[in-house]
């Protein structure tokens, strides 16, 4: 049974005794329904229902990692400590939300344990600090009324369809939010819950805001989403998309951010080198268009996230240049296996790449007589289905080398960064891996002392790589004039395409 439906089922059957305590006689769902899903976690979260009476009182349940406990499998966590992940109060289904979170003896809690998730069995709010006050991380709503709760437990299986993986996605971040963010893989799958959030969310939207963007990559890429397969690839792209343009934005603004400074994901867009992408953070970021898509709770719950990852270990371990490696796949594989299946995402190994790349700048070489391979000024390359961008990373990596090894050290940044703007092309029909392209290709240079300026970008394009070959048709061309009107960004990025398609001698 799903966990929500397991909850909701067990909660009517002990109030269905008649012999049931207000609020004590539910702690059991509430343990079953914690220590379910805990158990899939490493480290395992267990929750431990009456604790020691301490200096702040006696909270209702505390959440314990396995290494709390002297041997597997035991009840009772070894004396003297805290809930690693925290503590939850709990109160009758009649009572309200907002005046528990108000209440001393949550602020009592809250300086104790700084992590606190208060409940009423149908609303979760989880509070922790900032400046130096309690403050809502993240909140879910069952139902809005006691009335409405009950209702809800009346039909458990249809409440689970309904909100069962939202709401699964929230209690298993409540588990793990006091937990130290540094492998890029639990950040990973972090912003991929916050994403799944989302998804869920735009599923039942049907807003003008979707049908622009919409509209606009069918025009620009020449694709139809059809059917209902269609429509929730849509969807998921569009959230994947703005999760990983989040995800880039921080990652470059963290080489320059100060000491404390705080992540705002609303200027994002400042931070990425892709007009395309900044565009649709703006149409998606307005509140008259984030509110009713209810993607601004995500967002900004995925900021936070971001700005308790300690920054100085997960950049030891990110690797920066196989981003694809320790985000990338680890992302889509929490956000939807079935969709990262169905679209063949593999990481190709990355001595696969190099030695491909390798026997390319050798024909270069030893055929073609060209003495500099792929550091020649001359040599134009074209990856038609870049992916997230490793073959051109590592073939702007080989140039680098080339530069450095006949000496030109100082002068070698700048030219790799023309070659990636002028000669080395990329050309990617999803968004998402799109997105991450840019990011491993701003990392390189970045690395190598090059920023790319706020004007500039990568010769990556988002484009379908089988269409725009010809010479365009009237109907064409009359598709492209209405969307320079309507989207100029994202008709700018099909016109660089096109000129690449049209102009440049692969």
């Amino acid at each position: 049974m799903h966990p929500l439906a397991a909850y909701l089922a067990e909660i009517r059957q002990v109030r269905a005794t008649g012999a049931n305590q207000p609020e004590t006689s539910f702690y059991p769902a509430l343990s079953n329904l914690f220590n379910e899903l805990g158990s899939r976690m490493k480290p395992r979260v267990q929750c431990v229902v009456g604790l020691a009476r301490g200096a702040a009182g006696m909270p209702d349940v505390g959440l314990f990692t396995q290494e709390q406990f002297q041997k597997r499998g035991e009840a009772e966590p070894l004396p003297g400590q805290k809930p690693a992940r925290g503590v939850v109060e709990a109160k009758p289904p009649k009572h309200g939300i907002d005046k528990l979170a108000e209440s001393a003896q949550v602020l009592g809690y809250w300086r104790v344990h700084q992590l606190v998730l208060i409940t009423n069995y149908r609303e979760f709010r989880l509070l922790g600090l900032k400046d130096g006050r309690p403050h809502e991380l993240e909140s879910h709503r069952l139902a809005a009324s006691e009335q409405a709760f009950w209702q809800l437990c009346e039909h458990p299986q249809k409440a689970a369809k309904e909100q069962g993986e939202r709401f699964v996605e929230f209690m298993k971040r409540v588990m793990l939010h006091a937990a130290p963010l540094a492998d890029p893989k639990d950040v990973a799958w972090f912003l991929a819950s916050y994403a799944r959030d989302a998804r869920e969310r735009t599923e039942s939207a049907d807003l003008p805001a979707l049908a622009a963007v919409r509209g606009a990559l069918e025009e620009s890429l020449g694709l139809k989403f059809e059917g209902e397969k269609g429509e929730h690839f849509f969807r998921s792209t569009l959230v994947q998309t703005l999760f990983y343009g989040l995800f880039a934005a921080w990652v470059l603004w963290r080489k320059t951010a100060r000491a404390g400074e705080q992540f705002d994901w609303r200027v994002a867009q400042w931070s990425l080198h892709v007009p395309m992408i900044g565009a649709l953070f703006a149409q998606l970021a307005v509140p008259s268009r984030l509110q009713p898509l209810g993607l601004e709770e995500p967002l900004g719950w995925a900021a936070a996230a971001l700005n308790r990852v300690v920054s100085e270990e997960f950049f030891r371990r990110f690797q920066e240049e196989h981003a694809v490696q320790y985000f990338y796949e680890p992302f889509l594989e929490a956000f939807d296996p079935a969709l990262r299946k169905e679209l063949g995402v593999w990481y190709t190994p990355e001595e696969i790449v190099r030695y491909m790349v390798a026997r390319v700048d050798a024909v270069l070489v030893e055929e073609l007589g060209i003495t500099d391979g792929l550091a020649d000024s001359t040599v134009y390359v074209l990856d038609p289905c870049c992916g997230t961008g490793a073959y051109l990373v590592e073939a702007l990596r080989v140039i680098h080398q080339k530069l450095v090894a006949r000496g030109e050290v100082a002068l070698a940044p700048a030219e790799v960064k023309r070659a990636m703007m002028e000669r080395v092309f990329g050309f990617e029909i999803l968004p998402a891996p799109f997105v991450v392209a840019h990011l491993q290709l701003g990392l390189l240079l970045a690395n190598l002392g090059a920023p790319m300026a706020t004007e500039e970008r990568a010769g990556v394009y988002l484009t379908n790589a089988l269409t725009g070959w010809e010479p365009p048709t009237d109907a064409k061309r009359g598709i492209m004039a209405k969307l320079r009107i309507n989207q100029p960004e994202f008709a700018a990025e099909s016109d660089a395409a096109q000129e690449v398609k049209g102009n440049e001698k692969i």
